[in-house]
């Protein structure tokens, strides 16, 4: 491996070792600061082709971050030939397309195959949620395989549940309505979740634009919550904030990462780089953040998901599996397997199942946030101050900062982004 230095970004092609070398791929390793040179680390496909095979015969591990470089090689090395050149592909994007389909025809071959897919799949993709969320990086993968496994689903069931003939013209419209108005939400929920503005330049405030601040280095957003905050020359560092206090004496807070003053509930995500009004939480499946201006549609998608799943996993339990009801089917269904169709549409049936039962654990944990007015940063951040309440066996947690009643709880959601909410009484309390 070789770093070199430059004060400016090469070319994609990158630069070559030496006379006859081939070229090396360029990666940003992010260490570059303001005034200082920016840093730039150059693996070759001849080194990196040499790298696994001396390690494992001298029986040494990696050095660190080397799985990193070779997973932005490969990714860089990833393009498609187009008329004005070459276009990188997402590498995030094609592993759904490709195993998915594998894996349910592989399960669909036997019992027992399929009961080793379906449970090592979700034990996969919380995995990858993990080693992302560890990373603090933002991927497409959760994205691309909802929306991968929602054409594929809806592929199975036009290409070998309809045919059978047990499923009317009807049926499948109301279905493909619902397919439609889960996608239309999903659109919506993708939009600008509430970002608030950015000042440009010296525009910024600064932090001396506030005499009589309070600093507190909280990184919750809640105006109880105290810890001890640093800066250096000058700039603090981190996600600390400041509870600047103007002079009509309404305390404001001061995010040090977008150098601006938010209103009350909102929140600087780490993954999205932006502070959000509101701020729910990010979702990996809809790579965005949810916040004030998209929540009303999130909540909607799911809810629209939730109702297409479960009738189509009813319309296709009841086309293979025949007088029985569909809790009944889908435990007991002699023959699933007694074709290789109805083994394939059964094993969709259950990977429908186990996405549809984590999903509207997500929806019943919102529907109850929505509840009790409290997001789920505050409930989060709650727990870890130790400073709410856990109600219904720790479902949600009552933080009772801003909670005035169930009626008004979701009066205030559904008025959520409307113009004429301006300032809130929250942004008073």
């Amino acid at each position: 491996m070789k770093e070199e230095t430059r004060g400016e970004r090469p070319s994609v092609g990158g630069e070559p070792d030496g006379p006859g070398a081939r070229w090396r791929t360029p990666r940003w390793d992010g260490m570059g600061t303001k005034g200082t040179p920016q840093r730039y680390v150059y693996t070759s496909a001849r080194s990196l082709a040499t790298l696994f095979p001396n390690r494992w015969l001298t029986c040494r591990s990696l050095p660190p971050g080397a799985l990193e470089r070779i997973a932005d090689t490969v990714a860089d090395r990833c393009r498609v030939p187009w008329f004005a050149g070459a276009v990188k592909i997402n590498v995030s994007l094609v592993p759904p397309m490709v195993l998915l389909p594998v894996f349910l025809h592989i399960a669909a071959l036997h019992f027992l195959l399929g009961l080793v897919v379906l449970t090592s799949l979700p034990a996969v993709v919380l995995w990858y949620y993990y080693l992302t969320h560890r990373r603090k990086e933002r991927t497409l993968f959760f994205l691309s395989l909802g929306l991968f496994s929602l054409a594929y689903m809806y592929y199975v069931f036009l290409q070998e549940v309809v045919p059978r003939g047990h499923v009317g013209y009807s049926q499948v419209t109301l279905l493909t309505c619902g397919l439609i108005l889960m996608l239309a939400a999903l659109s919506r929920a993708k939009k600008d979740p509430g970002y608030l503005p950015i000042s440009a330049g010296d525009d910024r405030p600064s932090q001396q634009a506030f005499p009589n601040k309070n600093v507190r280095g909280s990184s919750n957003g809640l105006h109880g919550a105290a810890a001890s905050g640093h800066s250096v020359n000058g700039e603090t560092k981190g996600y600390s904030r400041m509870l600047a206090e103007e002079r009509e004496g309404v305390k404001m807070d001061w995010c040090a990462k977008c150098q601006l003053v938010r209103p009350a509930r909102a929140g600087h995500c780490r993954l999205c780089g932006r502070c959000v009004r509101r701020l729910d939480h990010h979702c990996v499946w809809i790579n965005s953040c949810v916040g004030e201006q998209n929540h009303q549609a999130f909540i909607l998608a799911l809810f629209f998901f939730m109702l297409t799943s479960l009738y189509g996993i009813m319309l296709t339990l009841d086309t293979i599996c025949r007088g029985r009801t569909p809790f009944t089917a889908l435990f007991y269904c002699p023959g699933a397997y007694s074709d290789y169709s109805s083994a394939l549409s059964f094993t969709c049936v259950w990977y429908c199942a186990i996405v549809t039962i984590g999903m509207g654990y997500i929806l019943l944990i919102q529907l109850l946030n929505i509840s009790y007015n409290v997001t789920e940063r505050e409930a989060r951040l709650a727990l870890r101050d130790n400073a709410g309440r856990r109600l219904l066996g720790g479902l949600v947690i009552d933080t009772g900062q801003y909670n005035r009643g169930f009626l008004c709880n979701w009066g205030h959601f559904l008025s959520l982004g409307s113009p004429h909410q301006q300032r809130s009484a929250e942004d008073i309390v």
